[in-house]
């Protein structure tokens, strides 16, 4: 067998394949990774996913146009290691960077830092692949060859990337060490092609910087105690409450629990769902519910304590909230509770006819919404799982013009016989945002009784309901499988 013909720059066939995978496999990387790490400030919305997609797509094409005038201007064998080197202390930087940004509070400064986290690695990895193929081109005759061949390779290394960024490193390790460790991984190669082209300087400078990037995002505050498959997650301790935890996603308050008392309901927007619950159904009456979202298993627990008997079955789609959650309630769940790891769309399908009289919807974050959860096709599965008197409370979060809570309205009024909605004065009067709790039923929830009952537990809340809550809806659309433009529609935090 004949020995392996290097092109005149000393390249082989094997190491351009690598240099090639490997460069575009670290592009997607870096990529998936970015929407993680933006996820907790720009919540993970179609609108970030196309905003980082775009950003990554406009960094391939410069970054391989770049490469390739560049190689046929200068000597195209020098410019590896750079590449690789100063992509990888990019990369490396990227945590510190970003969430240092986001410490400042500064919007413009963080998109800066999110663009050019995302565009200049982005670049500099993405002119690899016209480098190496300038050096692997020794004929005319042989460019389809040569052009084809390394785009396929580096086509099949950006599929290893996706793979197994979205499959195995983002379940198992922090965005902070993906970046970093990958980093290291382009150092280590710009050593290796600076040595193997014979090359006098070093990576020295580069090699501090990534040092320094690993320990400046080991201690850039990310806010999160676990970084989870969907979620940037943290728990808090009440400062005037020992027992009082706090569950915060996304850099928000999603639930609150008191480890020693479940009856304590210190968010607003869950007394009012619990309020609801205690107006249509007798007190103590134990009740079969279902749970669209765990949060920090407040209600479920609430229904455990006040309603025994009462089960509960919870879909959350995220499996490090249910292990925060069995973390805080000491590794045991309540009486007649049992939480699944599952999409709550999917599990709609599977419930039983008039089977529930309880739905509870809390699966809507005030950044994000999971858009299938919201349209009349969910809500009629919902509406059909529920016996004769069954109640449906869902928490929705929006703010000035509320053009996703407003459709949201109509998609259940479409859906529902009766539909009410409980807010804030501020809230239902559009001087200000924040929580709304969407009552749904076949019959006719009190409404005075309930915001009696909130007065008393001193939550000063309004209803909206019939006519008038018609006329609130009115010129919203409604949301469905084939049209539901949520995340246009939602309002993170007002105008």
């Amino acid at each position: 067998m004949a020995p392996e013909r290097e092109t005149p720059y000393g390249l082989s066939a094997w190491a351009a394949a690598v240099l090639v995978f490997g460069s575009s496999a670290a592009v997607l990387v870096v990529e998936l990774v970015a929407l993680r790490l933006l996820a907790p400030h720009y919540g993970l919305t179609l609108e970030t996913n196309t905003l980082v997609i775009g950003l990554a797509l406009t960094a391939i094409a410069a970054g391989t146009w770049a490469g390739g005038w560049t190689a046929d201007r200068v000597a195209p064998r020098p410019l590896l290691g750079p590449l690789l080197g100063i992509s990888g202390a990019a990369v490396a930087l990227t945590p510190a960077v970003v969430r240092g940004a986001a410490a400042t509070g500064s919007p413009g400064l963080l998109l800066l830092a999110a663009t050019l986290s995302i565009l200049v690695p982005g670049v500099l990895l993405s002119a690899v692949t016209p480098v190496v193929i300038k050096l692997r081109l020794t004929s005319l005759a042989e460019t389809g060859t040569v052009v084809g061949h390394l785009s396929g390779i580096g086509t099949v290394g950006a599929i290893v990337g996706t793979v197994v960024t979205g499959f195995v490193l983002v379940s198992r390790v922090p965005v902070s060490g993906i970046l970093v460790g990958l980093g290291v991984l382009l150092l280590v190669a710009s050593v290796l092609v600076q040595v193997a082209g014979r090359r006098g300087r070093g990576d020295a400078v580069l090699a501090l910087v990534v040092a320094l990037a690993g320990v400046g995002a080991a201690a850039a505050p990310s806010g999160c105690d676990v970084e989870t498959t969907y979620h940037c997650l943290a728990v808090s301790v009440d400062p005037e409450r020992s027992a009082g935890r706090v569950l915060v996603l996304d850099g928000l308050r999603h639930s609150y629990v008191d480890l020693e008392d479940p009856t304590h309901l210190e968010f607003a927007y869950v007394q009012a769902m619990a309020t609801v619950i205690d107006t249509a159904f007798l007190v103590g009456e134990p009740l079969d519910g279902y749970h669209l979202g765990a949060g920090g298993l407040t209600l479920p627990r609430w229904l455990s304590e006040v309603r025994p008997g009462s089960t509960s079955r919870v879909s959350e789609i995220d499996a490090g909230v249910v292990e925060a959650d069995l973390r805080l309630l000491g590794g045991e769940l309540p009486p007649g509770v049992e939480v699944s790891v599952e999409d709550g769309r999917l599990a709609i399908d599977d419930l039983e006819a008039g089977s529930l009289d309880l739905v509870v919807g809390d699966a809507f974050g005030g950044i994000s919404v999971p858009w299938h959860l919201a349209t009349r096709e969910a809500l009629e599965g919902l509406e059909a799982s529920l016996g004769e008197d069954g109640v449906y409370v869902a928490n929705v979060i929006d703010h000035d013009p509320y053009d996703f809570a407003r459709a949201y309205v109509r998609t259940a009024g479409e859906v529902f016989d009766e539909v009410a909605l409980l807010a804030a004065p501020d809230v239902l009067a559009g001087r200000d945002g924040g929580n709304m709790v969407v009552v749904a039923s076949r019959e006719p929830v009190d409404l005075e009784v309930v915001e009696e009952e909130l007065a008393a537990r001193g939550t000063d809340w309004g209803s909206l309901a019939g006519a008038e809550l018609a006329a609130w809806a009115d010129g919203a659309p409604v949301l469905t499988d084939d049209f539901a433009p949520v995340d246009q529609l939602l309002t993170p935090y007002g105008r």
